[in-house]
């Protein structure tokens, strides 16, 4: 058996991965509070990029509820990377903490997010300043 550490949360242990359970969000699988609604990455004009669950979208104007907002990241090319794969460099990326619903007024794109994508942005630390 070999017993290899990657990260403070993980450990590897014949090329299996596994993660300290008190690492995981709470939030890493649907609630029924966010039944039938997509996992989304928009592009604002003005407010610049957020992910969350889509509650609501009336032209422009776009509400998320359980949102964060990216504010960079790295171990992706673009937004539509982090909406099919997620990122590859979690601990190099800044995104907040979470909020429970976010208006966003001016939304210039919205790209649905794949259920591994989803997951690798919820488990992104949580960006802040003390």
């Amino acid at each position: 058996m070999k017993t290899t550490k990657n990260s403070p949360n993980e450990i590897e242990i014949n090329k299996e991965i596994y993660v300290l359970k008190s690492s995981i969000s709470q939030k890493a699988s649907p609630s029924i509070k966010h039944n039938k609604m997509p996992y989304v990455v928009i592009r604002t004009y003005s407010a610049g990029v957020h992910v969350g669950w889509l509650k609501e979208r009336k032209g422009k104007e776009v509400t998320l509820v359980d949102s964060r907002r990216i504010w960079s990241w790295e171990g992706a090319c673009s937004l539509s990377q982090i909406a099919i794969e997620g990122v590859k460099v979690p601990d190099k990326c800044k995104f907040s903490m979470e909020v429970n619903e976010i208006l966003l007024t001016e939304a210039i794109e919205i790209i649905q997010t794949t259920e591994v994508a989803r997951l690798n942005i919820q488990k992104v630390p949580i960006w802040k300043q003390n």
